[in-house]
């Protein structure tokens, strides 16, 4: 279907985007302003080392100008977002083209490129940027009141719910058990979900953190004290799973546990 490969096309592109976001955010670099640039020699990179995943497979996974490694973050970001663009076709029905449903694919994308730069940033560099924080909130908000306003109370709702759940966590651990940009994170995935998908989330989040946490202690990759897991990826992931399969798992789940 045309509207699968345009729509992945769109992803991919997008997420060659996301890459400078992801590395520049975080050192407070300016990202609309001077060309991207190869990480080891500092080169600035042309047109044609730049086109998603065609650049990295044509320079076979080296720079063009120093031969140091290209890191393998750069596509896994590309095909990641150009999948889940994708998935968010298909959830939202956008198949069948009118205004409604462009509004709606407009925000689901964006919120959805929201969520992959703070699952890498997060994963890379232990931050949650504030300002994809603050903006998507902001558009959801608006989104909500324009689009959906008989669900503006249960969303906010659930996005205070979220917020001072982990505000308490955040405040009893002292910061230990998790950050304040998780704090910050679970506020906007309560104004996303609303309720009942903002516990699936939850739930998804904390089992999987705990599990990945297990292994990795147990692989000796992580000490029982003293080491720290950035909790942002597993906040997404759950997002990921209470959008794509909320409903499955309230139903077919949740009844057994």
């Amino acid at each position: 279907m045309i509207e699968v490969f345009l729509i992945f096309l769109l992803g991919i592109f997008v997420g060659s985007f996301l890459n400078v976001l992801i590395d520049r955010l975080p050192r407070d670099e300016s990202f609309f302003i001077g060309r991207s640039y190869c990480e080891s020699c500092k080169t600035a990179l042309k047109w044609h080392d730049l086109i998603p995943l065609f650049s990295f497979i044509f320079l076979k996974t080296k720079c063009r100008y120093c031969h140091s490694p290209i890191s393998f973050y750069y596509p896994v970001v590309e095909l990641t977002t150009g999948f889940l663009f994708v998935a968010v076709l298909f959830i939202i029905g956008g198949f069948s083209i009118n205004f409604i449903t462009i509004i709606n694919l407009i925000y689901y994308l964006f919120i959805m490129s929201g969520l992959i730069v703070v699952f890498f940033v997060d994963l890379k560099y232990g931050i949650i940027p504030d300002i994809i924080i603050f903006f998507a909130v902001i558009v959801s908000i608006l989104y909500i009141i324009l689009n959906t306003q008989y669900l503006i109370l249960l969303h906010i709702l659930s996005a205070l719910g979220a917020f001072l759940f982990f505000l308490l966590i955040f405040l009893v651990t002292r910061g230990r058990g998790m950050g304040f940009g998780d704090v910050k994170l679970a506020f906007l995935m309560g104004l996303f979900l609303g309720y009942p998908n903002i516990i699936v989330a939850f739930y998804t989040a904390f089992l999987t953190g705990g599990l990945i946490s297990i292994i990795l202690i147990l692989l000796k990759k992580k000490k029982f004290r003293g080491s720290t897991i950035p909790f942002g990826p597993f906040l997404v992931v759950g997002t990921l799973i209470a959008l794509f399969w909320g409903d499955f798992v309230l139903q077919k789940v949740f009844p057994f546990l």
